[in-house]
């Protein structure tokens, strides 16, 4: 008589769950998969929720990647909507699962057995406790229900004032779909820069493209309370808002674990192993739910986002049919690890693009490294080509061996290309003088012979080597006690610079050394940085000491507070 078919139980039905239920049917044909999802829709695109309010997905059903008639017809997997798992028995091996959409709570409560139990419950939107979040024209995004209720108050009541608090990515994808609306909006941001994962000039630069597109940014400000039409910050003052969006992060789904006994980790998401298995032989989990290693510092991080979530619900998939075929003495897959996570994240802001991968400079120096930043402004491809356009580029390094920790990079064109190729070089532990050394692709309407990510890298081994010194734009002093030079254009200088900088173009620098002081640090203002290691080569073999030019030049130190800037 043949072995009963395998059942596999997955509780959650988006990224993680979804990928899970595909991949084990993939590979076992006989296996008997349920998957649970308490909402109303299974496999749909939630990263595309905000491009369906601003009206780029003008089709609500493109989110709708897959239904349970799709999952049935394709895969034979049994999808339960409205059907959450409240109670696991893992002695017995029972999940307890309660029908939301049953009319009678008696009859709402069941049980299913299983053999391998896959928890890929995501995360739910914070919402803080403060005054009046529970009033109808306030809202959070994370699902098509909430997608919907946006939408349908937007179309009913006509807000004209919405004010967006937190400014991540869901909170800036969706500011931005306000703004396309002809909302007025104001972001609300508790830190002292919008996209709090980057470093601070790349928060600026979004804040200033924000800005640009009518939108009002207020950082370093929270939220007291929320009325009818205002809110209320934490500074006392009133702003407009008939609409409000909360956004301001996301908690791991782990009640039903802890309910279990599974472990929770220092994150506070769920404990798995390498292989992504919990400490019950039995149970898997996958996707924001569970905390990973990061790939670079090997400490336990959280990282909520779809990349991550999808890979890993392909590996715990393929090791629980690997555990139950060789617990059957069958021949399966071969077990997978998931080695860590680095973080690599892209926005969309306008028709500009934010990314980053890795560690930002605070963050590394935060977890313990001791790092450096080299950035540079260079044009995405080659400038005799039509087109070119601004690219702001920073990488992260650590200073006593120079391997890469990470990369951030904000332009028009050719962002998100940086960014993926410094993710392989840091996932491959690879330093900034590898960089230097690899053949990127290069025609003049994609590149420069030296890409911008060779340029970089070569900023941070003229650093590494004390070819040619730098310091970033928060370094520099601004107490009088060094001689500030602005190395740029008359025509550069003109649109703003230093009150207390002195100007003396690059190329006339070999004409007015008796106006440069050889008893004072000289510290070199330049358009983009290039021009400033330019001047910095020039005064060193002229016998200048104590020189250095800021990373990124002017396009970093103009985003810096306090600066007394005259134009």
């Amino acid at each position: 008589m043949p072995e009963k078919a395998k059942k596999i139980v997955i509780v959650g039905g988006v990224a993680a769950g979804a990928t899970a239920a595909a991949r084990i049917r993939r590979l076992d044909e006989n296996a008997e998969i349920i998957l649970l999802e308490r909402g109303p829709y299974v496999s749909f695109a939630n990263c595309g929720l905000p491009y369906h309010i601003a009206g780029t997905i003008e089709k609500r059903s493109k989110l709708l990647l897959q239904t349970p008639e799709g999952f049935f017809s394709r895969y034979r997997v049994q999808v339960l909507l409205n059907t959450e798992a409240v109670d696991i028995d893992r002695t017995n091996r029972k999940v307890t699962v309660r029908d939301n959409k049953a009319p009678n709570p008696e009859q709402a409560l069941s049980s299913i057995d299983y053999d391998a139990l896959i928890l890929a419950q995501g995360g739910t939107p914070i919402i803080p406790p403060l005054p009046g979040v529970d009033q109808s024209h306030v809202f959070k995004l994370w699902t098509i229900p909430d997608m919907d209720a946006i939408n349908k108050y937007i179309k009913e009541h006509q807000p004209k004032h919405v004010v967006v608090v937190g400014g991540g990515f869901i909170g800036l994808e969706t500011a931005e779909a306000f703004v396309e609306r002809g909302l007025s909006v104001t972001i609300v941001e508790l830190t002292d820069h919008l996209m709090p994962p980057m470093d601070f000039l790349y928060g600026k630069r979004i804040q200033e493209r924000f800005e640009a597109a009518g939108a009002t940014v207020l950082v370093k400000k929270g939220v007291q309370s929320i009325q009818k039409d205002t809110v209320t910050l934490n500074d006392g003052s009133e702003i407009p808002a008939d609409m409000v969006l909360l956004s301001v992060g996301v908690r791991p789904n782990t009640e039903l674990a802890k309910k279990a006994g599974l472990e929770i980790g220092s994150t506070g998401a769920l404990v798995v192993d390498e292989y992504l298995k919990t400490q019950d032989p039995y149970i898997w989990a996958a996707g924001d739910m569970v905390e990973v290693v990061s790939r670079i510092s090997g400490a336990k991080i959280r990282i909520p986002l779809a990349g991550p979530a999808n890979r890993q619900g392909r590996i715990a998939a393929t090791n629980v049919v690997a555990s139950l075929s060789e617990a059957r003495g069958e021949v399966g897959p071969m077990p997978l690890k998931y080695k860590g996570a680095i973080g690599t994240s892209v926005v969309k802001i306008f028709d500009e693009t934010a990314a980053s991968t890795g560690f930002s400079l605070a963050a590394a120096r935060k977890a313990g490294f001791d790092a450096r930043e080299a950035t540079i402004l260079k044009a995405n491809h080659a400038t005799y080509y039509p087109g070119d356009q601004d690219l702001l580029l920073t990488l992260v390094y650590e200073a006593k061996t120079g391997k890469l920790l990470g990369a951030q990079a904000y332009g028009k064109e050719g962002v998100e290309k940086r960014i993926d190729a410094a993710a392989v070089a840091i996932y491959a532990q690879l330093t900034v003088e590898n960089l230097t050394e690899i053949d990127f692709a290069y025609a003049p309407p994609y590149s420069s012979a030296n890409d911008p990510l060779n340029m970089a890298a070569f900023t941070a081994m003229n650093a590494l080597s004390g070819y040619s010194n730098q310091i970033s734009a928060d370094e520099l002093p601004l107490d009088g006690s060094v001689f500030i030079l602005d190395v740029r254009t008359y025509g550069e200088y003109a649109k703003g610079h230093l009150a207390d900088a002195i100007h003396i173009p690059l190329d006339e620098i070999r004409d007015r050394l008796e106006e440069i002081p050889h008893d004072k640090p000289i510290r070199i203002i330049s358009e983009g940085g290039f021009e400033g290691h330019l001047a910095n080569r020039i005064l060193a073999q002229q016998g200048y000491q104590d020189t250095a030019y800021i990373s990124g030049g002017w396009a970093t130190l103009r985003l810096r507070d306090g600066l007394a800037i005259e134009a």
